[in-house]
């Protein structure tokens, strides 16, 4: 599986990487745009608010700023949420044709990305619902016995409630991880058979049922993977951030205005932000692929694909390579 990811990976490293590259740049670009906007707004009245002087404003005069600052940030989330969603569409889009050993071109990775992509949140959203749900409940009634034994003023309880707590999640946490793991094929369903987001839950579930272990342990290293070598990426960019020149604390006065502020840690802010991207590449395409790996095996497995596989891969050689010579 996990070879089977880095090889994908290879050969269509243009679309994924292209795909990813456009969508997370474009949304880490509005994120910037909407820190340095909110924080230019920001730092233009924060030696008026900070200042000690009677004529200095009240704070509830910044209130617009902190609203349009909000607004800015929450509509940041929202095109990096759906800069996600596509990605991950994107990935079992190219893999339904890597399978197969037919190339892909990006506008046809985008089409289809975006056509799915509804579904593709509706589906992400329903497992991570059914999979809190456990975790809820149980927050819920933790906190419940909490407040009810605290009106009471027994403090002797409070011992006995926290060890309920600590079994309580050490229960209720497998169920949580065992529902992921059960609809963590729906994504990849979603794109190959054009299911809607219930459908795709149930076929994920199917699928997954009598290897759930073998799902599980390939995820899990898939996501590990994916976090390391996330991590070693973004680790020259952090580096760079303590190098001399780039940061440096005397440039900072003992009381600092707004503007010094922003414009002291704005490059570490910048840099942040490229890490984080350059590090997302990988980590949102590996694990996806993986997970899509998974489910082709398992319909390999249980629903005799291979058989179907080779004859339309079978199918695609005289398009890419031409007719077989004439003395063949």
């Amino acid at each position: 599986m996990l070879s089977g990811a880095f090889t994908t990976l290879g050969r269509y490293w243009k679309p994924l990487i292209g795909m990813a590259l456009t969508l997370f740049g474009a949304a880490t670009l509005v994120m910037i745009v909407a820190l340095v906007v909110a924080g230019s707004a920001v730092a233009s009245h924060w030696d008026e608010l900070t200042s000690s002087s009677p004529d200095a404003p009240d704070a509830s005069e910044l209130v617009p700023l902190g609203v349009a600052f909000g607004v800015l940030m929450i509509i940041g989330m929202i095109v990096y949420l759906l800069a996600s969603a596509v990605v991950q569409a994107a990935v079992p889009v190219v893999l339904q044709e890597a399978v197969l050993g037919r190339p892909i071109r990006f506008g046809a990775v985008w089409r289809r990305s975006w056509s799915r992509v509804w579904s593709i949140i509706g589906t992400v959203f329903l497992t991570g619902l059914i999979a809190i749900i456990p975790m809820v409940l149980f927050m819920t009634a933790f906190a419940g016995l909490m407040i009810y034994i605290v009106s009471l003023g027994d403090e002797d309880g409070i011992l006995p409630l926290m060890w309920f707590g600590i079994i309580g999640t050490l229960l209720v946490a497998p169920v949580a991880i065992w529902l992921w793991v059960r609809f963590s094929l729906a994504p990849t369903v979603v794109v190959f058979e054009n299911q809607r987001p219930v459908a795709a839950l149930r076929r994920s579930a199917q699928l997954v049922r009598d290897s759930w272990w073998r799902v599980f342990g390939v995820g899990l290293l898939a996501y590990a993977m994916a976090s390391m070598i996330g991590y070693m990426i973004q680790m020259p960019f952090q580096m760079a951030g303590m190098l001399p020149g780039l940061f440096d604390p005397a440039d900072i006065d003992a009381d600092p205005s707004g503007g010094q502020l922003i414009a002291v840690f704005g490059g570490l802010i910048v840099l942040s932000f490229v890490s984080q991207m350059i590090a997302q590449l990988f980590t949102a395409i590996f694990p996806p692929l993986v997970v899509g790996l998974l489910y082709v095996d398992r319909r390999i497995r249980t629903e005799n694909l291979g058989p179907v596989l080779a004859q339309a891969a079978g199918s695609t050689l005289p398009e890419q390579y031409g007719p077989p010579p004439a003395h063949a």
